[in-house]
C-alpha cells in the first residue's frame, strides 16, 4: 500500500489532469489544503484590501489553522477523489 505522502502526491497529479476547471471556492479549498499540508499554518502577512485573490487565498489557508500536515494530506487526497474527480474528470 502506497505510503500518505505518496498518495498525497498522486493526487496533486490527478488535479492536474482534471479535464474542466473546479469552482473558485473547490480551488480555494484545494489551496488551502495543499499548502496545510506542505508548509503547516499560514505565517504569511495578509495581503492588501486591493490584493482580492491573494486575501482570498491566504484566508482559505489561514482557516486550515491547527490542522496537522498528515491531516491536511488526508482531506486534499479525499477531496479530490470524492469532490473533485466525480466532478470533473
Amino acid at each position: 500500500m502506497a505510503t500518505l505522502d505518496e498518495r498525497f502526491n498522486q493526487a496533486a497529479e490527478d488535479v492536474r489532469k482534471l479535464t474542466k476547471m473546479p469552482s473558485d471556492q473547490e480551488l480555494l479549498e484545494l489551496y488551502a489544503l495543499f499548502k496545510q499540508a506542505t508548509v503547516g499554518d499560514n505565517n504569511t502577512e495578509k495581503p492588501g484590501m486591493l490584493d482580492l485573490k491573494g486575501k482570498a487565498k491566504w484566508e482559505a489557508w489561514s482557516g486550515k489553522k491547527g490542522m496537522s500536515q498528515d491531516e491536511a494530506k488526508e482531506k486534499y487526497i479525499t477531496f479530490v477523489r470524492d469532490t473533485l474527480e466525480p466532478k470533473y474528470k
